[in-house]
């Protein structure tokens, strides 16, 4: 059988599921992977190969003497050389081409989310629409990354849980999409740490703001808070927080 040579439009959805899913679901067996494989037209095995190719290329792995798929390898370099440091422009761009290949448009695939944006026009229109989709990719790269459970609480129900950015959406426009940028928290806790209540320190420990602990003998404390004081984050899947980020948030957002 004739070998087909990957499109670069492929190989950028491809880098994108890689980021989406964590290096162990990597075979040919995962429904996302059989997805992508039936629409693009090939094997199952053949997508598996090469996301093990952007494996062996990711520094993230190769720390931890994980090598990947070394054949193949200089196939999907050029891409992650490209998008690695912009994410915003790969996550979109891949959207679009996946949308494209469906047979439909970004518009119609993300309308739940793009409410509100048919009154824009030009240039806002399409940044507004690339700033929705790409906070919905970046929620399901975190979610994904915990497991799709708060890393507090355990809480295991989509609907509750939000894509918490450890350094505000607004306040560095370089890690927007940065997965170690993210924290998978149920509402009540990513708006306390939002809100600077609550915080993490470098051994990813819950601290929290004196504003919040006055609250102490409150019902509501012992309720929701009285438990998770020092309590750890629960280990990511596979980009843990990186402590920079979080250093920025206890100095310029956590109320001391």
């Amino acid at each position: 059988m004739k070998r087909i040579n990957w499109t670069r439009d492929e190989l950028i959805i491809a880098f994108s599921l890689y980021l989406k899913i964590p290096f162990g679901k990597i075979h040919h067996s995962n429904p996302e992977i059989i997805s992508l494989a039936n629409l693009l037209g090939r094997t199952p095995s053949s997508i598996a190969i090469r996301l093990s190719n952007f494996a062996h290329v990711d520094p993230y792995h190769r720390d931890r003497g994980v090598v990947g798929m070394s054949a193949g390898a200089n196939v999907v370099q050029p891409i992650w050389d490209e998008f690695i440091q912009d994410k915003e422009s790969l996550l979109f761009e891949s959207e679009r081409i996946r949308a494209e290949k469906e047979n439909s448009t970004i518009e119609n695939k993300y309308a739940s989310i793009l409410e509100g944006t048919a009154h824009l026009e030009g240039e806002s229109r399409i940044q507004e629409i690339k700033v929705r989709v790409n906070q919905d990719v970046f929620r399901q790269i975190v979610l994904n990354n915990y497991n799709s459970k708060c890393a507090l609480t355990g809480i295991d129900i989509p609907d509750l849980l939000i894509a918490s950015h450890i350094i505000p959406w607004s306040k560095n426009v370089h890690e927007r999409l940065n997965p170690e940028n993210g924290l998978c928290l149920s509402a009540l806790y990513d708006r306390a740490f939002d809100r600077g209540l609550i915080g993490f320190n470098s051994n990813l420990e819950v601290v929290f703001s004196d504003q919040l602990k006055a609250k102490h003998k409150a019902p509501f404390f012992q309720k929701h808070f009285g438990d998770i004081e020092g309590k750890q984050l629960d280990s990511a899947v596979k980009y843990s927080p990186r402590i920079e980020f979080l250093d920025y948030h206890m100095m310029s957002i956590f109320r001391r």
